[in-house]
């Protein structure tokens, strides 16, 4: 997935466009930080099974001491380096 199509996806979750970063996001099942994001989508609904999932796909765990707000700027930073 492009840098421009995941800064998007972003943005939207950042925004509380779920359905619209949903959509985005489901394009591209590979790319670890589209899985990442993903992950945190549904950890915003509510569902963590799929939430565990998602980080799975992506090499990482659920950390519910960090709040998706938090983690979406961690993956804000990730895409800048």
């Amino acid at each position: 997935m492009s840098p421009r199509e995941l800064a998007r996806a972003l943005r939207l979750a950042e925004q509380g466009d779920w359905h619209g970063a949903h959509g985005i996001v489901q394009q591209d099942e590979t790319d670890p930080v589209s899985c990442w994001i993903h992950a945190v989508l549904h950890r915003q609904e509510g569902d963590l099974g799929n939430a565990r999932y998602w980080y799975a796909r992506c090499g990482r765990a659920l950390r519910e001491d960090v709040a998706p707000p938090a983690e979406l700027a961690e993956i804000r930073a990730a895409l800048r380096d």
